[in-house]
């Protein structure tokens, strides 16, 4: 079995404008941001992205690299709605395809599985129909004939994902209360990138967590980088939680073109080793 440790500039490094890239993790919890943060330094631009939103969707928002969201919600958890999408959104700079949280899934789940689409009944009776007209209805071919949604796939290009731990082989374990989605966002992306708080020899990953922790398995992974702390400043418990003070910090700059500049500055223009030094400036500053 290959050894596929990798870095997350050259995971980023495959990516070319106009992709649709999966973001995993959900809200402010287990987002890749390293890699977000690569993408915004490799300056890939006109991408769609497909997540159940959180700062990643805000901060490449904020700096104009997205063309088109597909996303569920759009939400950093302790704040309701994340303030650089909302610009966006307002301002129609970009295209939306808001859907519901379930069929958000089953179009992850029909693009892993190789399917044009999966039925169901959310979305019927409410306006996602409206606003996304190209999501059509199908009429159940038994004896009930029942119309429901045929969700589409949602194939991608690429998919970024965060974990607490992976191995060499590119298996991949979530730790914390939250194992949800990521597994899908690999199973439906042409390529499959995961960063891990810890990268270990095969065999290891039961040694702090039993089997069913391993959500992601090495058919899934066509590379694995260890990255500490690559979800800050969202949280990956159980290895740390949400930063919150730089979360407000985020999302207060929003609502000013020159607070924006300047966090942009100290965070976002600098390479992973300046960001990491910022944080730990600002952290002590606050002390």
């Amino acid at each position: 079995m290959s050894d596929k440790r990798s870095t997350v500039d050259e995971m980023v490094g495959e990516l070319h404008d106009g992709m649709t890239v999966g973001i995993g993790g959900w809200g402010s919890r287990r987002k890749p941001m390293a890699a977000v943060r690569a993408i915004l330094r490799a300056g890939t631009r006109d991408l769609t992205v497909v997540s159940y939103g959180g700062p990643d969707v805000g901060v490449l928002c904020a700096a104009g690299r997205v063309r088109k969201v597909v996303y569920a919600f759009v939400t950093l958890d302790s704040i309701a709605l994340d303030p650089h999408f909302r610009k966006a959104r307002q301002a129609g700079s970009i295209e939306a395809m808001e859907i519901d949280e379930g069929m958000f899934y089953l179009g992850l789940l029909a693009a892993s599985q190789r399917l044009p689409f999966l039925p169901t009944r959310a979305g019927l009776g409410s306006d996602v129909l409206r606003v996304n007209p190209g999501i059509r209805t199908v009429r159940s071919p038994y004896e009930d004939g029942e119309e429901l949604v045929a969700m589409p796939a949602l194939p991608l290009d690429a998919a970024f994902v965060h974990l607490n731990r992976a191995d060499t082989h590119g298996n991949g374990q979530v730790l914390g209360p939250d194992p949800f989605f990521d597994e899908l966002f690999l199973g439906a992306a042409a390529r499959r990138f995961v960063t891990a708080e810890k990268v270990v020899e095969p065999g290891r990953l039961l040694d702090e967590g039993p089997v069913q922790t391993v959500t992601v398995n090495r058919l899934m992974t066509d590379a694995v980088a260890e990255v500490p702390g690559g979800a800050h400043f969202t949280a990956c418990v159980p290895d740390y939680e949400r930063d919150e003070p730089f979360q407000k910090a985020y999302a207060a700059a929003a609502a000013d073109p020159d607070a924006w500049s300047a966090f942009e500055a100290r965070y976002l223009q600098v390479d992973e080793a300046g960001y990491r030094a910022a944080v730990q400036e600002g952290s002590a500053a606050a002390r």
